[in-house]
Formats: C-alpha cells, structure tokens, sequence
C-alpha cells in the first residue's frame, strides 16, 4: 500500500471514529442530524449517549470471540490465532477493538463537550446525570484498552486529524487515574436506578461494578476490595434464586446490574444456530470443551480425579449443579427433544409430538454432530428454536461482584469471614440453598491462602462459564501458558468409536481425567491410551499478554510504538 493510499485509508477512519452517527437505544438510527445541528437539546444528548449502548462500541462481537481463544471451548477442528499463538500486527480483532473502542471514546468526548456548550438551559442535576452516564462509558472503554494494549493514545476532547496523526502513547498508569476519576464522577452523580421510560441505563451501582472491574484487570486489589464492598453494602443487588434461570430470562433481575437489551421485536437478536444441536435445526458448530466438563467438581466438593462419587461414564451425574445448566446432560430433554449423542441412539423422542425422529446428534448419524458430544444448554430456552437468542447481554451481575471482594481480600492477605462467605454465597445458590446452611452443599471452609486462591479461581470459572470472562481472567492471572499447554481432544471416528467405546460398553469417558496442581484437567491419558481423538493443537505465545497495535495505525503515525514481539 502507497504512502497516499494509506493516508487515505486512515483519515477515513478518524472520520468514522470521530464524526458521530446518533442512534436510538433500539438501534434505529434517526434519518436526519448531523454534527452541526445536533446536541441543541435533551433529547438530543440523550438520544446520542443510546449511541454508546450499541454492541459494536462495547466490542461484543470481539468480546464473543474470547471463549473461541480458551480452554472452555472446542469447535470442531478449528484453533484460532489467539490459542495457536499466531497473532500478527495484522489481526483482525485487535484491529476492529482498537477502531471501535476508540469510537466509543470520541462520541463520549462530544457528548461532554456538548453538556459544556449548552450551560444553563439544562438543570444542573440533569447535565451532571448526562456528563456522568458519558464519563461512565469512556471510563470504560480507556479501562479495555490499556488492559490490552498497555500504554495507548489518550484524548478527552475533541481532536482534529492532523491532532490524530501526531498523538503518541500515554503511559497506563496515568490514564488508569483518569479512569478511575470518570469512575468517580459517575458513581456521584448517577442515580441508583436510571430509567428513561421502558430503557434502564447505567446507573450508580453500574459505575461502581465496572469500576472493580477495570481495577480487576489491573489488579489493583484495594480498589476492587473498597468498591466491591460499597456495592454489596448498598444492597441495591441480590443473587437470582435459580442459576439456569437466570440467563433464560429477557427482562432485568435482582443479579443484573448492567446488561445491554436484545429483543426480537426490534431485530435486535445474536444468533443462535452455531450453539444448537442438528436434531432441532442447529448446525453444532461450537461446544463446551471436555475440559471445562471435567472441571466442575463433585457434590462433596471434591475435584473428579479425588471423588468417589464420579463416574466417568457417566459424568454429569453428582456434580456441581452449575454443570448441567451449562452443558446438556445427555439423556435430558432439550429445545423440546431428547439429547444424546450415543451412537446406539438411533432415534430419540420429540417430546412435544411423542414421536421418535432420527437422531441427527449422533456421530452414527452424520460426522458433522458435535465433534466432542457436548451441547451448550446456558442461555437457551423454546425460542432458540428460531434461531434468533434475544437474551439481554450480561456486562455484569452480582455473582462478580461478590467473587471479585473475595479475591481481592485474598491477594491483600485479608482472609476473613467474609471471603468465605462470599464465595459461599455464589456456591450455595447452585444449590438452591442460603450459604449458612453448609450441611446442604460443600461450603468452602479452608482460610489457606494458595488452597483458597485456587478454589477461587474454579469458582470463577464455572459460575461464568461462556459468559465472556474466562479469557480475561486467563490474560490477568497469566495463565494462559497452562491452560492451552495441552490439545483439545474430542470423539473418535465412529468406527473407532464403535469398536474402543461401544462394544466394549465404555462409553462415554473409560477412565477419569486427572486435575493437575493449577486445577486444570489433563485428559492425555484418555488420547494416549486411544479412547479420543485429538481436535487440534495449542501453543499460546507470551507476547499475546499485550495486544498488537494495529499495523495501519503505526503505518500512518510515527508517534505510535509497537508493543514488543509483533
């Protein structure tokens, strides 16, 4: 590319991410306005801050992406660059996070210019709800940067191209200060609910959650701990009372403390075909990974490599209950039949008509069924049979908030009553009970600091399994190392199948996978001894810890330094 194209190319990017598109929360994007003429009025700003609650400014289809790059996932025989350890200057999800999260940015600039231009024709209290809402969002967006990328360009205000071409790189401890203090301004002055009509936006308990998050990120664990508590002492939130529930639901629970609305009405849906058995009319692209199968511990507490009760042909059963209102338990009916990937299932039961139909689930049926026999079930409910999910897309809940105080308090050396209690309480509720009444589910009781940070960290991973957080505790624990140092295993061909797993009655695992001392299961012996199939290799490389810069933007500005190995 010529010097004059690439110059080209970028200005039409500052263009986009500068110049703003107003949007009504329903996505709906207004037929007139433009930069000249708009943010004369409240609606106006208001319609523009709806702007900032589209999917692609919170880079949620990159976010989707996350659990594809970690141990939780298998998809067939695809290992994508992240986890092969491939990624390049030239990849395309660094590139769409960088381009969209600084969008984001500009259009929560303008708006805060807009508020300063309007002065007194709007109540005080009204333009200090508005500037709060949009220093929350880019809050927020500065956070996910720099916790990709480290140092990036910093901006609160408006800027020009010739500005744009010339910034350089701000260091992130200086811009984490300025986060946390949009944080604050926000946690001030937005109220504790934040209705406009039928739309909840960010409020207060909002911009104190998130502002744990970040300081999770960077693992600056008093400020996790003193804003975790002040959520949980509002008690503004509550844990649902039924996990599997829970994430069926279209409307705003007790847990749900910042979610973005979907809704099939206004198209406004993510499809769901991918994640769907073929039986129904998925195409069982993606699915949990035997790996993340064996990681949920059993109804004594104790992991399947140290429990009597596991059966490894039969794995679902004792199990932590969180594990079969995320992966379908085979025999259970679900979208309305029967699932069960066993070749000697033929046929299963369509529960609505009471007829048996071919079982297209299985690999004695088609090669294409999923390639390790599991089904995602966390989300899915009847109408998925659309293919169209228009489940809310949980940013944040309670749960988090609760497992985040708990670890902060354990990396501080502050184990206490109520870290325990904590993680407790998360526990518990998978159990239908309160966290005081400890003979119903195996409480946690141990106040050892290496014991209790590793009970932790399988909390976290099973309570928010395939809810987008996996890779972002992997990236900030440093942790990726372990958790891809293995392959992803999966069925054998079905008449290797049929003659290792079947007709020797082994189906579905012949032997127990081991937990290893990081709590990672290890299912090599399984391959070794020729009861799996291996679904491809991982070999994640260190530098991946800190993002590329997109290659176009260091093209384009000598003022930007790569991050180190691209």
């Amino acid at each position: 590319m010529t010097h004059i194209l690439r110059k080209h190319y970028f200005i039409c990017l500052i263009l986009t991410a500068l110049f703003f598109s107003c949007a009504k929360l329903d996505l709906v994007p207004p037929s007139e306005g433009s930069n000249e003429n708009w943010y004369s009025d409240q609606t106006e700003i208001e319609m523009s801050l709806n702007d900032l609650y589209r999917t692609y400014v919170w880079n949620l289809e990159t976010n989707f992406q996350t659990d594809r790059w970690t141990d939780d996932w298998a998809q067939r025989l695809v290992v994508y660059e992240y986890s092969a350890g491939a990624v390049t200057s030239e990849w395309a999800d660094s590139e769409t996070t960088w381009m969209n999260t600084y969008k984001g940015i500009s259009r929560a600039n303008r708006v805060v210019e807009s508020l300063e231009v309007l002065g007194d024709a709007l109540p005080t209290e009204t333009v200090n709800r508005l500037r709060a809402e949009a220093m929350f969002f880019r809050a927020n967006f500065y956070g996910r940067l720099i916790s990709l990328y480290g140092d990036v360009p910093f901006y609160k205000e408006s800027i020009t191209i010739e500005e744009a071409f010339a910034i350089g790189r701000t260091d992130e401890t200086d811009i984490l200060q300025e986060v946390y203090a949009d944080f604050d301004y926000a946690i001030e002055n937005l109220p504790e609910e934040n209705s406009s009509s039928s739309v909840t936006r960010v409020s207060k308990g909002a911009a104190i959650a998130m502002k744990a998050r970040v300081a999770l990120w960077q693992s600056d664990w008093q400020i996790v701990r003193d804003e975790t508590k002040k959520l949980i002492d509002l008690g503004l939130y509550s844990l649902h009372p039924d996990y599997q529930t829970y994430f069926q639901s279209k409307k705003m629970e007790s847990e749900t403390i910042f979610s973005l609305p979907r809704s099939r009405d206004l198209t406004v849906v993510w499809s769901s075909k991918n994640f769907m058995p073929r039986t129904v009319g998925g195409s069982a692209v993606a699915q949990p990974s035997w790996e993340l199968l064996a990681v949920y511990p059993c109804t004594d507490g104790k992991m399947i490599d140290q429990s009597d009760l596991f059966n490894p042909q039969r794995p679902f059963e004792n199990r932590d209950p969180r594990l079969t209102a995320t992966i379908v338990e085979f025999g259970s009916e679900f979208l309305g039949y029967i699932y069960e990937p066993d070749p000697r299932a033929e046929k299963v039961l369509n529960v609505n008509t009471g007829q048996l139909v071919e079982n297209k689930d299985t690999k004695g049926y088609t090669q294409h069924a999923s390639y390790n026999g599991l089904q995602l079930r966390k989300y899915a409910d009847d109408n998925w049979i659309a293919n169209q999910a228009d489940n809310p897309i949980i940013i944040m809940r309670y749960a988090d908030v609760l497992l985040m105080y708990a670890e902060a308090k354990i990396e501080l050396g502050e184990i206490d009553a109520s870290v325990l209690d904590a993680i407790n309480q998360v526990r518990a509720r998978a159990y239908h009970v309160k966290a005081a009444q400890q003979e119903s589910y195996p409480a946690v009781t141990s106040t050892d600091t290496d014991e209790l940070r590793k009970t932790l960290r399988t909390e976290r991973r099973i309570e928010f399994a395939w809810e987008h957080r996996r890779f972002w505790d992997l990236h900030r624990w440093g942790e990726f190392e372990n958790a891809l140092k293995r392959p992803y295993y999966g069925l054998l061909p079905i008449t290797e199948m049929n003659k290792k797993l079947i007709e020797t009655d082994l189906w579905f695992w012949p032997i127990t996978p081991t937990i290893d001392e990081n709590g990672y299961p290890n299912l090599d012996e399984l391959y070794n001894k020729g009861y799996c199939a291996k679904l491809g290799d991982r070999s994640f490389s260190t530098k991946q810890y800190l993002w590329p810069i997109p290659n176009k933007e260091i093209l384009i500005n000598a003022n930007l330094k790569q991050n180190p190995g691209y």
